[in-house]
Order: structure tokens, then sequence, then C-alpha cells
């Protein structure tokens, strides 16, 4: 790098990556753990399939208009009066969300989705039920926790971020461990209340985290404000919102295409597993987003910041690489995870179809922290809609043809969708780069 350009480097674009991307990764271990100790609990199968495939995937479609709350928060909230507005916002919003994850899970709405809509097998749709019906603060504890995320990040403090998952992550083994030696209580249940605690945990800590960076840190007005109306900022957090929205929503359709296909329940219990790995992997692109957000807008910084996320990428698609092709992969599904017989074959087989999954995450990641520093956001929106049409046609395809295993084409149709997503967001930033390249004299 060119130090004259600027004072971005790549040790300070590690600086503020690594607890991000640490917050990501015990975040994504969450999920491991939570299949390690369902699948030694009474009827595995059932109860996998219940909470990775119904469960989990519902909450996901609940919570996500405020999924992107983390980066708004992070773009906009540089002064007191935005704060507020956006935090006003937050509630509201999140409030809607809950009702409608009550009206889901305590009403007969539920039998509808997951019967007519999902087809998920009987014996799982009475656990997945309860498992809503305990994950019901699910949405307002991230949303409050995201937002505030935000300010945390804006003002230096993304330790803080680490620090707020790693509580995360004692109250998830808390839980697991009562669970576990208990051994009595619906594998379900366990994970729900597992997540739940988990997010309420750490959004009381971000909360109370957060108070001294506002009340040290944050002016009333910031060199960088603009007079602020909620005209303005929906045009900036719909097209945002409607990204989460469209993605979040293929898992719900990814669980009903596995219900019609060929070998339908061990297909449901299988894709939570090998996607649980794979974000283990994913984890540190996912949190260069927000790195990219916050460090873009620097002088000199478009340089160190490509080849920040080039050696990314490959150190991701190598290790995830080293668990399809070696045995590490059946350490970690059958030993640790504690798969066998068909279910250890199927995420044997499954894993080689998402290895450009991590990869994949992280050149997003610089794609879109790009367009939206720039503003750009109904580009992220057109690059969702693509994954959701080319994976449920691939979907579609599955069903029809009906001779190949569930797993294998849900792994394939969310390769390609990030493919083609990924693509699009190259095309749609193109502009974004090149005046970035001039702004630092490198074209």
């Amino acid at each position: 790098m060119n130090q004259a350009m600027g004072t971005v480097t790549t040790r300070g674009i590690l600086k503020t990556w690594w607890p991000l991307a640490a917050s990501w990764l015990l975040m994504a271990l969450e999920l491991p753990a939570i299949n390690i100790v369902v699948t030694r609990l009474a009827n595995p199968e059932i109860h996998l399939a219940a909470y990775g495939s119904v469960v989990f995937p519902l909450a996901l479609l609940v919570e996500a208009p405020i999924i992107m709350l983390l980066a708004a928060s992070t773009a906009l909230c540089s002064d007191w009066e935005t704060y507020r507005r956006v935090r006003r916002f937050t509630h509201v919003l999140s409030a809607t969300l809950t009702a409608i994850h009550a009206l889901i899970a305590f009403t007969p709405l539920y039998g509808l989705i997951a019967r007519d809509i999902l087809s998920a097998p009987e014996e799982v749709i009475e656990p997945a039920r309860i498992g809503l019906m305990i994950t019901l603060p699910w949405t307002w504890s991230i949303a409050y926790r995201r937002f505030n995320q935000g300010v945390l990040i804006r003002f230096g403090h993304s330790l803080a971020v680490g620090f707020g998952t790693i509580v995360r992550l004692l109250a998830d083994c808390s839980i697991l461990t009562v669970g576990f030696f208990l051994g009595s209580i619906q594998g379900t249940a366990v994970a729900s209340a597992t997540i739940i605690a988990g997010v309420v945990f750490e959004a009381l800590y971000v909360g109370v985290r957060v108070r001294s960076v506002l009340r040290n840190q944050m002016p009333e007005i910031s060199d960088e404000h603009e007079p602020f109306s909620y005209r303005g900022f929906l045009r900036f957090y719909i097209p945002l919102s409607l990204t989460s929205l469209i993605f979040l929503g293929a898992r719900p359709i990814f669980s009903a295409g596995l219900g019609r296909m060929f070998d339908p329940l061990n297909s449901l219990a299988i894709l939570p597993v090998i996607t649980s790995l794979t974000f283990l992997f994913r984890a540190g692109g996912v949190a260069y987003s927000e790195v990219v957000i916050a460090t873009i807008g620097k002088p000199g910084s478009y340089l160190p910041m490509r080849n920040f996320v080039i050696g990314l990428t490959t150190i991701m698609t190598v290790g995830i690489l080293l668990f399809a092709a070696t045995p590490l992969g059946s350490f970690w599904f059958g030993r640790i995870t504690g798969l066998s017989g068909e279910l250890l074959y199927l995420a044997r087989t499954g894993l080689w179809l998402a290895l450009f999954l991590p990869g994949l995450s992280a050149i997003q990641s610089w794609f879109q922290g790009m367009v939206m520093h720039h503003k750009k956001t109904q580009a992220i929106t057109e690059a969702v809609i693509l994954y959701l049409l080319v994976t449920v046609s691939i979907l579609f395809a599955g069903v029809a043809w009906g001779r190949v295993r569930g797993i294998y084409v849900a792994l394939f149709a969310m390769t390609m969708g990030e493919l083609v997503r990924t693509g699009w967001l190259a095309w749609r930033s193109r502009k974004p780069r090149q005046m970035l390249k001039a702004r630092d004299r490198l074209v």
C-alpha cells in the first residue's frame, strides 16, 4: 500500500474486523452447539428437522425486516437527533413483528403454514409449534441489540460487540448443559430456549455497554448531520429490509421444497447441520460488510480493503475444503455433531455442494459495503431477488424431477443463487468502485 494515500492499513482493517468476525464466529458456534446436544437427545431426526427447518426459518423470516438495523445504525447514527429517531423506529417495528410472531405461534395460522405451505412431516409439527412459542422474544431482542451494536461500531467499540457475543454464548451453554443432563426435555424446546436465552442476555449487555458511548461520545449534532426525515430514512432502509425479508424468506421455501422431495425427513434434518458448519466459515466474510461501511469513506482505503477481502476469501475457501476433502469432515459430523449412518453420509457428501458459500460471503460484503456507502441500497435488493428466482427455480425443478435427495438439490440451489447474487452486486458496484479508485488515484 502507498502510505501517502491515507492512514488506512491492513493492520487497521484487521483491528476493526477481528472483533466483529469473532462475534459472528461465536454466533456461528451456536447452531453446531445446539445440533450436538439435540443429536444426543431422544428422536434427534424429528427435533433437528423441527428446529432447524421449521422453528428457525420461521423465526428468521419474522425478524427479517430488522436484520439491517445494524448496518443502518452504523451508517446513520452520528448524533443524538438521528439516534433518537432511529431508536423510535426500531421499537415500533419490533412490536409489530413480535405481534406477527405471536399470531403464527399461538393461533390456527400455524397449522396452515406448517402443514399446507411447508409440508412438514406430521411428527415434526407439534414440537416445532412449542419452539415457536418459546422464541417469541427473539425479534425484539435482536432488533434492540443490532441497533445499539451499530452505535458501538460507529464510535470505535467493535470489541464490545465481541464481548456481547461471549455473553450470548455463555447463556447458550448454560441452557444446553441443563437440557443435556436432564435428558427429558424435547430437543426442539431445548434448542429454542437456548437461542432465546442467548439473544436476551446479549441484548441486555449491549444496552448497558452503549450507555457510556451515548453519554461521552455522541454529539447532539455532528459534523455529518443531515436533516432527518422518516421518508428519507425509509427510502434508505426499505430496500435493505426487503433484502433481508426476501433472503430469509427463502429459508421456509427451502423447507417447503425439501418436504416435497425424496427423503424429506433426513433432508430436513441434515440441512441445518451442513449450513451451520458453512456459517462457521462464512462468519468472517459476513462481518466484513460493516468494516467496509465504516472504513471505505477514508482516503486510501480502497486498495488495502480489496486486498484484505481477497485474502479472506482464499482462507475461508481453503478451510472448508479441508473439511470436505479430509477426515476432518467425518470427525466434525460424526464425533463432534454425533451423526451416524445415513445422516453422516448425507452430511459428508452434501458439503461438497457448499464449498463456495464462505468465500462468496466475503466478496458480497465487499461489493455490498460499497453500494451502501454510496446509498445505492436498491442494488442489494435486486441481487437478493435474483438469488430467490434462481433458488426457487432449482427447487421447483428438484420437486418435479423427484429422483434426487432434497438435501443435494437445496445445497446446489443455494450455491447457484449466491453466485448470481455476487455477480449482480459486482456489476452494480462498478461505478462506486471506479469513483473510489479515482479518489485514491488508482486509475
